[in-house]
């Protein structure tokens, strides 16, 4: 794994040159993530690097300024008019690029998502994990912490985005299966995919209930911003905060105990494997159940219809999170 974080993503490509191999100059793969420049996605372009580095194939990823589906949707078209072979997509709302990935594949373009398990216009969607275990998981350690009982609210970094709102959803009939002296207060919180949101929804969520206890946050940089504002009224001890972040995103918080825990794949592996996935199709091999892919995490995936499975999440917090430097 590469140890440094690259610099913020430009919303143009950066095509990485390729070396001489048996596919070098046929095969052109854009990975399309939600959006550019935010630390997640920079991780994620060091494994599309790592792929093109590893077989010599043109291997790029790009990405919106803004975490907007018609943004992303605009950035394939582009892609498709320059005649890529492949797109890897990390999709703001699946349903909102199902138009534009059919016409990708109606011109022979392969494409492969993540985070996305409802698509219908892919040849495969990878995914880290079941993501309502993963969103159970996360519920877990956030009863642990509550001592199994108060009040909670949960963030999405989109009520589009099918993979955080299948976490909350999880998480959601967990606690109620496991834990019913605990509540959900509120609604799913939306934030965009960014920090600052985030701030601002903890302080409205901190204001409406100040009885509440905790907080399971989705988007990578949702616990940052509700860390702040829990450090800000210094409330860590009398909140728990669990999500998907990263060290790198979280660590600060995690050291001060405003947020008490995350959970996470990591993206350059899955920025690694769907770039792999698009070549095997493209050379016309199939994946099946139980193969390893030769990635961590996904060394004997679980095949559903179209959908890829992985074994690939951490739990993180203040005690081993120098175990991940990303």
């Amino acid at each position: 794994m590469m140890k440094k974080f690259l610099s913020a993503l430009a919303i143009a490509a950066t095509a990485l040159v390729a070396t001489p191999s048996s596919y070098a100059q046929e095969t052109s793969i854009a990975t399309v993530v939600k959006i550019a420049g935010i630390q997640w996605f920079n991780r994620m372009e060091e494994g599309v690097k790592k792929y093109a580095a590893d077989t010599g194939s043109n291997a790029f990823q790009v990405g919106p300024a803004q975490a907007d589906p018609q943004q992303q949707a605009a950035l394939i078209e582009d892609m498709i008019a320059q005649g890529v072979n492949a797109l890897a997509v990390v999709p703001m709302s699946p349903e909102a690029l199902e138009p534009v990935l059919a016409r990708a594949m109606k011109q022979g373009i392969v494409v492969i998502t993540h985070e996305a398990a409802s698509k219908q216009n892919v040849a495969y969607d990878i995914e880290a994990f079941v993501n309502e275990d993963f969103g159970a998981n996360l519920m877990e350690q956030l009863a642990q912490c509550m001592n199994g009982e108060g009040e909670y609210a949960v963030f999405v970094g989109s009520l589009t985005s099918q993979t955080h709102n299948q976490w909350v959803d999880g998480a959601i009939a967990y606690q109620k299966q496991k834990y019913p002296k605990m509540k959900m207060v509120g609604d799913k919180n939306e934030t965009f995919d960014d920090a600052q949101n985030a701030y601002e929804r903890a302080q409205e969520v901190l204001r409406a209930f100040p009885n509440v206890k905790g907080m399971q946050g989705s988007a990578s940089t949702d616990v940052a911003g509700i860390g702040l504002a829990i450090e800000e009224r210094g409330m860590e001890k009398e909140t728990c905060v669990f999500g998907t972040s990263l060290p790198s995103i979280a660590g600060q918080y995690l050291e001060t105990g405003a947020v008490d825990g995350i959970g996470f794949w990591d993206p350059s592996v899955a920025g690694y494997a769907m770039n792999k996935l698009a070549q095997m199709v493209i050379d016309g091999q199939k994946v099946t159940d139980g193969m390893n892919l030769g990635l961590d995490g996904y060394e004997k995936v679980k095949l559903d219809g179209k959908v890829i499975y992985g074994q690939a999440w951490v739990n993180v917090n203040k005690s081993n999170m120098a175990d991940y430097p990303f």
